[in-house]
């Protein structure tokens, strides 16, 4: 087995939620509380520092009992944090990868991390042509992806591809 086929089994698929009745940040909520019951590792990319720091605003400005523990990429304590929030261009955790504003992810990230996320808003052109582009070369690298919507209220899956060996 080559070490690529390898790491592909270790993470089997990246996920792409097409958000159309949720703010980023609220998304993102179950999100990291699942990630954190497993005990991983979260950085959450974007492209644009204004996009980050009201994203960490919003995260810390919740009520105590739905405290998620994060910090900034720079700040004293990044190596502690749990959740750590950066622009593209910082190295991905082992554990999962996130994606907003329209970061970019490549396929040996995304086969090195045991879960990928691409968040997209249903409003912002751009970052839907960055998802539709995104789901089209890593899925021609062989990797499974998921789309979800929340179109009719709840999460559904809208689409699927499994994994090749691309």
């Amino acid at each position: 087995i080559t070490r690529q086929r390898a790491r592909m089994r270790r993470v089997s698929e990246v996920y792409f939620y097409h958000l159309t009745r949720q703010r980023v940040d609220q998304a993102l909520r179950p999100l990291l509380s699942k990630c954190l019951a497993n005990g991983w590792r979260v950085l959450i990319r974007g492209r644009e520092a204004a996009e980050i720091q009201q994203l960490d605003d919003a995260l810390w400005q919740r009520p105590a009992e739905e405290f998620l523990p994060q910090g900034l990429a720079g700040a004293a304590q990044e190596a502690d944090q749990p959740v750590l929030l950066a622009l593209e261009g910082h190295e991905a955790p082992p554990d999962c990868l996130i994606c907003i504003g329209g970061s970019a992810v490549t396929a040996d990230e995304v086969l090195s991390s045991k879960r990928v996320c691409i968040l997209f808003q249903y409003d912002n052109g751009q970052h839907m042509q960055n998802a539709r582009a995104q789901w089209k070369a890593l899925t021609e690298a062989g990797i499974a992806a998921k789309y979800w919507s929340q179109a009719q209220g709840n999460w559904t899956l809208q689409a699927e591809k499994e994994a090749s060996n691309a």
